[in-house]
């Protein structure tokens, strides 16, 4: 336990710290988030977040690797490194979004290379299915999946870290309980602790924002940690568990696509038809519409709790 909490305090005040120094910065570099019709906040706000909450991170599977190297960490290193720097790049030139799936994508593709995969998918009557070599086309879905859900739901102060933290507890949560992979909890505990150093800044009203810097990289993490940890369990619920996790991101973001699409727009244009537009719409406050995402969110992440303790 008492190494949990070490690995947790690390990260929180490592990115606590960095952070101020992170909002200078993007006021110099230009990384910046300009007020328009379609978003919520009224004034510019720096949008770098993610260069604060990597530097907590960063310490903690630095030192995983330092007394140990395993590859998938090294590897969800490499590749959360690449996506940070895509994300930075956006933060301050604003790419296209095309650019931004292809980045995506080739850092699926490096912790793929890494040996992160989705080697099966449970057969909910009898066994499971190995897939093969589909394994690499489903593992860079799932991650580009993910990256993408944990960006488009960034849209109100600490709700996408806050969404962000309570599903990477959980994560650490089910890998105690079934005694999964020891670098997911770890990396989870400390992503988490470096997320609510971030949060002090963050959350409403915000003095810095992720930017795809954050968004991504936290997304992409998640994403990467539960295919090393959760989708190894050889249970009906293989799939089912990371999906309830991260339910409030994927269930909206597979709802954009879907009035997107219904309405002949791209997929990637934006809207302010999200969930949380929705709740501001209904009259919510800023801070009441985030807290209660957060309680949606815990509610999911307990649902995942209750499932994986049926099965241990």
């Amino acid at each position: 336990m008492e190494l949990y909490l070490v690995v947790f305090a690390v990260a929180f005040f490592i990115t606590l710290f960095i952070t101020p120094l992170v909002i200078r910065l993007a006021y110099r570099i230009g990384a910046l988030d300009m007020p328009s019709q379609r978003k919520v906040h009224r004034k510019v706000m720096p949008r770098f977040g993610g260069p604060a909450v990597y530097c907590g991170f960063l310490a903690i599977a630095a030192y995983l690797l330092h007394l140990e190297y395993d590859p998938q960490v090294a590897g969800l290193l490499i590749g959360g490194t690449f996506i940070l720097l895509l994300g930075a790049i956006d933060d301050i030139y604003s790419l296209p979004p095309l650019a931004k799936l292809l980045g995506q994508v080739a850092a699926a593709v490096l912790v793929v290379l890494f040996g992160v995969r989705v080697n099966f998918i449970t057969n909910p009557f009898d066994g499971y299915f190995e897939l093969g070599m589909m394994s690499i086309p489903v593992t860079i879905f799932w991650i580009v999946a993910v990256t993408n859900s944990i960006n488009l739901i960034d849209g109100l102060d600490g709700l996408a870290a806050g969404i962000s933290t309570i599903a990477l507890l959980t994560i650490s949560l089910i890998g105690l309980r079934t005694q999964s992979s020891m670098p997911v909890v770890l990396l989870s505990l400390g992503l988490a602790g470096a997320i609510l150093g971030f949060l002090r800044y963050n959350f409403y009203p915000a003095k810095i924002f992720l930017g795809d810097s954050g968004s991504m990289f936290l997304g992409f993490t998640i994403a990467v940690l539960s295919t090393m940890g959760l989708l190894k369990m050889v249970t009906v619920y293989t799939f089912v568990i990371p999906v309830i996790i991260l339910g409030v991101p994927i269930f909206d973001t597979s709802f954009a696509i879907l009035r997107r699409y219904s309405r002949g727009k791209p997929i990637f244009a934006a809207d302010k038809r999200h969930i949380h537009h929705r709740l501001l719409n209904r009259g919510l406050t800023h801070r009441q519409a985030v807290l209660a995402l957060y309680c949606l969110a815990i509610a999911f992440g307990l649902s995942a709790v209750y499932l994986v303790n049926r099965i241990y």
